[in-house]
């Protein structure tokens, strides 16, 4: 899979919304990498323009972990990624958001 451009992260950014933002922040609270320096907020949004296109294919929590690893180990490499079991909780709080947002 290739990297989006920032011109198609902004897209996926406007499409989503909140659910883009709620999902950055997310990733930036569990920080899985350690890249959080409480003044680079945004720091997580390119791997979040990566995550949401795929959600759609998600049909679970676990699903969501498998997504969010991949995209991480991608972004990253295995060994800064760490293992998928460090992913569990924000991916069930992502799985959360995004069923919300597919709530009628």
């Amino acid at each position: 899979m290739r990297v989006p451009t920032n011109t198609e992260r902004d897209a996926i950014k406007r499409q989503y919304g909140t659910l883009f933002t709620s999902i950055s922040n997310a990733l930036f609270e569990a920080d899985p990498v350690g890249i959080n320096f409480d003044i680079n907020t945004d720091e997580y949004e390119p791997e979040t323009g990566t995550i949401i296109p795929r959600l759609g294919s998600a049909k679970s929590t676990e699903d969501v972990q498998a997504i969010v690893y991949e995209e991480f180990c991608r972004w990253f490499d295995p060994i800064t990624a760490g293992p998928r079991e460090k992913y569990a909780s924000v991916s069930a709080e992502i799985w959360g958001l995004w069923c919300a947002f597919h709530q009628p």
